[in-house]
């Protein structure tokens, strides 16, 4: 009896040894795939739940070989080799697995790092903003922190672009270091890439913006040409209010239309 119970024990262990094998080798080569420097997560290698544990010790033993690197729990990214040493994902690539949640986007980048990839200042924030109407990001990773603050509207993959660019015209008075003029002109350019359907969509959610997004938004779209939904933003407006942010008609020649100074 207690032979036939060992044999069954050995057979048991056998196939848990081999499963843990295939699962170890399918992640290996998953892992070989992925570009150096790049993020990835469990959900990314595909694994089973069944699989998790088998998957877990395979993980753990690839970082003991400095294979790849954890940023956060179930967070890793494959070091990228140079020859001045090893590199790490930039700040966006690391921060990009907060902004999802079961795969769909809820948040995105907002703050100083958005408006100096835009070209709207020289500077680089040492804490990073994100936005979200659902839920509130915190991120304290090494030299990655992050704070969260409020989106206007609910956020999807669809839309936050439209958002950012909102973002960029509330901010755009307290933005450190903008040259207004060039501020303007860099706005400018990105609104007359949009076509016409983009810029409705982007009217339709600057409704739920402060006036004075509205209004700088509307004394833009004027001097660029694109008057199709300008009755939509004044209408928006307070016929009476007054909106204080230094631009002048030297700056922008339609700024007087929208009741900015």
């Amino acid at each position: 009896m207690s032979s036939i119970l060992s044999k069954i024990l050995d057979n048991m262990q056998k196939k848990d040894y081999i499963f843990s094998m295939n699962v170890a080798k399918r992640i290996e080569e998953k892992i070989n795939k992925i570009e150096e420097g790049d993020i990835f997560t469990y959900k990314d290698l595909l694994i089973k739940k069944e699989e998790y544990f088998a998957a877990s010790k395979t993980i753990e033993r690839l970082i003991k070989k400095e294979i790849i690197k954890r940023i956060s729990t179930g967070t890793f990214y494959k070091p990228k080799k140079t020859i001045f040493g090893e590199l790490r994902p930039n700040e966006e690539k690391i921060i990009t697995p907060y902004l999802f949640k079961d795969g769909k986007r809820i948040a995105y980048i907002t703050g100083l790092l958005l408006y100096n990839k835009m070209g709207l200042t020289t500077q680089v924030p040492r804490v990073i903003s994100i936005a979200s109407r659902e839920k509130r990001i915190y991120i304290s990773r090494g030299n990655i922190k992050a704070n969260a603050v409020k989106s206007y509207v609910e956020v999807t993959e669809e839309n936050f672009q439209y958002l950012q660019i909102l973002d960029a015209i509330k901010d755009f008075k307290k933005i450190p270091d903008l040259d207004l003029k060039n501020g303007i002109k860099i706005l400018s350019n990105i609104l007359k890439k949009l076509s016409k359907e983009n810029i409705e969509k982007l009217v339709n959610y600057s409704l739920s913006y402060p006036p004075r997004v509205r209004a700088l938004l509307g004394a833009i779209l004027e001097e660029i040409g694109r008057k199709e939904n300008l009755e939509k933003l004044q209408n928006s407006l307070n016929p009476f209010s007054v909106y204080k942010l230094g631009i002048t008609k030297e700056i922008l020649p339609t700024a007087e239309n929208w009741k900015i100074k």
